[in-house]
């Protein structure tokens, strides 16, 4: 990990600005992991009662699947836990989503990268899983990655799907005490 992005694995967020905060959710093609990451911070908010605190959207950092569905396993294992996944893919607008949202939230060191390489501040970027309590100890980017199951068996978006699951409450969490700090 370069020390451009020692800030990645941190637990806490940077200063947030006054409203309500607005997160991204950044994968690779936009239609795997950063989906159901919305989908399931979404359904964390809405169970707290907390959408007029924090709004959640997704997009990719490459193009190839601009505008095309969710991927069908993603849907899949969003139904198998009773929630509906409906989205259209996007790339990252650098100028517009860098502005818009003060937390970036990848889903491994390389969309980070990404991030940081077309203008991200390091400081507003955080690994999705860094807000599981689970891995409270873990300060290692490989491992607190979220894999891309996009070459994998169904299984695998099971997996990805409760790795997302794990860490929504405590990146809800930290975000409002961020709020509250602020």
């Amino acid at each position: 990990m370069t020390a451009a992005l020692h800030s990645l694995t941190r637990r806490d967020l940077p200063p947030l600005p006054p409203g309500p905060t607005q997160v991204l959710m950044v994968c690779l093609g936009n239609i795997c992991r950063s989906p159901l990451a919305r989908l399931l911070l979404q359904e964390t908010v809405t169970q707290r009662g907390l959408q007029a605190r924090i709004s959640v959207d997704s997009c990719g950092t490459g193009p190839w699947h601009i505008g095309k569905p969710a991927d069908p396993r993603s849907v899949a294992a969003a139904r198998r836990h009773g929630l509906v996944l409906t989205h259209r893919a996007r790339q990252l607008d650098a100028t517009g989503d860098l502005d818009r949202f003060p937390l970036l939230i990848a889903m491994d060191a390389d969309n980070a990268r990404t991030l940081v390489s077309r203008g991200a501040d390091a400081d507003r970027i955080r690994l999705l899983r860094a807000f599981d309590p689970a891995l409270a100890d873990v300060h290692d980017h490989q491992t607190l990655a979220v894999p891309d199951p996009y070459h994998e068996a169904d299984e695998a978006f099971d997996e990805v799907f409760r790795m997302i699951r794990a860490a929504g409450h405590g990146l809800v969490d930290a975000i409002l005490a961020a709020q509250e700090s602020a």
